[in-house]
């Protein structure tokens, strides 16, 4: 099988980068043929505000690159993982017009809010699920804190629910838990496009050996991702393990203030994998503080399949994904006091710790190895080319056509009347 993989890489690369590598890594090693196609963020720097606008909503260029690549390798199917910013929902039309069937990975929640995180000012928000237009997250400025960025983010959502794109142009969603779907079934899509597919670990870390003198967290330091929790938890609080932080992002300078204000907080920036999964392995626990509603989180995955436990807050998929008492624990989310009180109790019970490091490694091994994600993603491609031809058999399809934005700005004013507010 020939797979187009196609992804726009973030600046502070993250779980969806990974997965989008390893998931083509995968698909080689079992003898598939992966295309791939990126864009990276670094590339919108010397770009206008209005010339980023337009690549965001219908990039004519990716479009073209996209289409050039289908008629060169004529791949099976077309597995998208990121289009935000800059390779657009034009790639969508590109697969369309050759009846090249197309996966999308939702791996956040872009397609129903502008920062595709249901997360503002240090809390959980929905203002703009069920709304046709997500003009809040421009009222608040919701995409890097930018009402212009945010606008250009509402503007394409805006112009391809009108154009009916992602319900045309997309056949099959992965989404990475239940209650990932629940949300997107609350925001229009049929939950009968979706099928839910975890993120996975490959190659196999290995488990380690955790003498437990630390906690660990790994990710981009973003509001979102409770950093701010843990900070106030080891501040506030006299706890019996030190904490390790691995990452980067907007709030690299609270966690330096920190690291310098309290001797138990250890900062070390972004690791690569090999001397972050030493560290991992190590710990007693990996610590989860997110505050918004976490689809997934790979790191979870990864803690699993080095024997760690894992306490998170309990807040959206993460709330199933750790087992409380079982393959971790849960705590209530940006609330640094039970955290601390979670942490104190984990410590004070090793045999039950122990026992967490078992569970955890045994619920890798059933569910997150690559083994298990690539029986899975081949299943999902099979039902997916199936259901294209059921729909256009060996003929084209019905967006058979180029579109460029004089076509979309047309068609977006005739239909604005008639559209529902939901996602389409």
């Amino acid at each position: 099988m020939i797979i187009l993989s196609v992804h726009n890489s973030y600046q502070q690369p993250g779980g969806e980068d990974e997965v989008f590598r390893q998931e083509a890594q995968l698909l080689e090693q079992h003898g598939h043929q992966v295309i791939r196609c990126q864009a990276h963020n670094d590339e919108v720097t010397g770009k206008s505000s209005l010339e980023l606008l337009a690549k965001t909503i219908y990039n004519t260029d990716a479009y073209r690159r996209v289409l050039a690549l289908i008629k060169e390798t004529r791949p099976a199917v077309m597995h998208v993982h990121n289009t935000f910013p800059l390779l657009s929902p034009a790639v969508y039309y590109a697969a369309a017009k050759e009846s090249v069937p197309v996966v999308q990975t939702l791996h956040n929640y872009r397609l129903l809010c502008a920062p595709g995180t249901l997360h503002r000012d240090n809390h959980v928000c929905e203002e703009c699920i069920g709304t046709f237009s997500p003009w809040p997250a421009v009222l608040h400025g919701c995409y890097r804190g930018s009402r212009p960025a945010s606008a250009a983010a509402a503007g394409m959502l805006t112009i391809h629910r009108l154009l009916k794109t992602y319900s045309k142009t997309v056949t099959t969603y992965i989404a990475l838990s239940d209650f990932a779907v629940s949300k997107f079934v609350q925001a229009g899509i049929p939950k009968d496009k979706i099928i839910v597919k975890p993120n996975f670990v490959d190659p196999d870390p290995g488990r380690g050996d955790g003498p437990g003198g630390h906690c660990i967290f790994a990710g981009r330091l973003q509001p979102e991702k409770g950093i701010l929790t843990l900070l106030n938890a080891w501040t506030q609080h006299s706890l019996p393990f030190d904490l390790e932080i691995a990452g980067d992002g907007d709030l690299a300078p609270e966690v330096a203030a920190a690291a310098e204000r309290c001797p138990r907080i250890h900062w070390h920036g972004r690791l690569q994998k090999t001397q972050l999964h030493d560290r991992i392995k190590k710990a007693a626990a990996m610590l989860v503080p997110s505050t918004w509603n976490e689809p997934f989180g790979v790191v979870v995955a990864e803690a699993f399949a080095m024997g760690v436990p894992v306490i998170a807050s309990k807040i959206g998929a993460l709330a199933s994904i750790v087992a409380h008492g079982r393959t971790g624990l849960h705590f209530t989310p940006g609330n640094a006091d039970d955290l601390a009180a979670q942490l104190r109790w984990f410590h004070e019970h090793p045999k039950a710790a122990l026992e967490m490091r078992d569970e955890a490694r045994l619920e890798f091994e059933r569910n997150y190895t690559g083994e298990r994600n690539y029986e899975l993603l081949i299943e999902i491609y099979q039902k997916t080319i199936q259901k294209n031809i059921a729909r256009y058999g060996a003929g084209r399809s019905s967006a058979d056509q180029d579109i460029d934005l004089v076509q979309i700005a047309g068609n977006s004013s005739s239909q604005r009347r008639t559209q529902s507010g939901r996602l389409n």
